[in-house]
């Protein structure tokens, strides 16, 4: 993760404790879904920076219909916001609206919020049109002083988009998850690994690859072999290995042409005859 600057920092430690309030006494009294837009809007402002006037946009129009809220920064959408009540539990209807806002604007990045709970999405543009978790949080649950919570708060916040914060974040958790960590252990180099220590406790004994993959489905959820996120792990670990190979060989270094040992066929020619004897 980028380092926080120290004003965010401070920025969160001072706001956030006092927005906690104001949502929980907010849900107590179940306000509405308008209310809960405001909240939401003075949150960006005070705990995420931006500002409240010229960043900020409130029913952003989206095809005959409207997005509750748009982050703009330098005159770009960076992400679109869809609110609900206080009271309501985010819903796969609630996402597929969000969804639908970014992908007719082409903007990838979206925020499903209740107030209390915020989930991130990335939206991947392929046929069918497709969407990541990329992380979630419930802002009453989080320290204001704890530093795996700024992080989080850190993803949305207005300096984190220069640092590319919330990109970073996603490439990591795209790595650090257990579909890829299942296609690694099934990728050659990891197999091969794992014959050479197989060998180390019955020595002599032949091992094939192959052997090794076969255990996999006993080894492994099924979960983690097969379905979309599996097959796009694996693709993952694919290309990451090609385009490793493909370095590897542009870095080889060429080899060397053998110099002429001798003079040129033309002068051959002009040499003097031996005597052989």
């Amino acid at each position: 993760m980028a380092r926080i600057p120290k004003k965010v920092i401070d920025r969160i430690t001072k706001s956030a404790p006092r927005f906690q309030k104001i949502l929980q006494a907010a849900k107590d009294r179940d306000v509405n879904e308008s209310d809960t837009v405001t909240i939401v809007t003075d949150l960006l402002a005070e705990v995420f920076g931006y500002d409240k006037y010229s960043e900020i946009t409130s029913e952003l129009a989206i095809r005959g219909t409207f997005c509750d809220l748009a982050v703009k920064v330098g005159g770009e959408i960076k992400f679109l916001i869809e609110v609900k009540a206080i009271g309501l539990s985010l819903n796969s209807n609630h996402l597929r609206q969000a969804v639908g806002y970014g992908a007719s604007e082409g903007i990838p990045w979206i925020v499903l919020t209740n107030g209390t709970n915020w989930e991130i999405y990335k939206i991947r543009f392929e046929q069918p049109i497709s969407t990541e978790l990329v992380c979630e949080f419930n802002l009453l649950d989080l320290s204001a002083r704890n530093s795996g919570d700024q992080d989080k708060l850190f993803l949305l916040c207005k300096e984190g988009l220069s640092k590319d914060a919330i990109e970073d974040y996603h490439t990591k958790v795209s790595s650090l998850n257990r579909f890829v960590i299942a296609a690694l252990i099934q990728s050659e180099p990891i197999i091969g690994v794992l014959r050479r220590e197989l060998k180390k406790l019955a020595p002599g004994t032949k091992i094939a690859d192959e052997e090794i993959s076969e255990m996999f489905p006993d080894v492994l959820k099924r979960d983690v072999l097969d379905g979309e996120d599996a097959q796009r792990a694996q693709k993952q670990v694919k290309k990451a290995a090609a385009a490793q190979a493909r370095q590897k060989k542009k870095l080889a270094p060429k080899p060397a042409q053998a110099e002429p040992t001798g003079g040129s066929a033309e002068g051959l020619d002009e040499l003097p005859d031996r005597e052989i004897t």
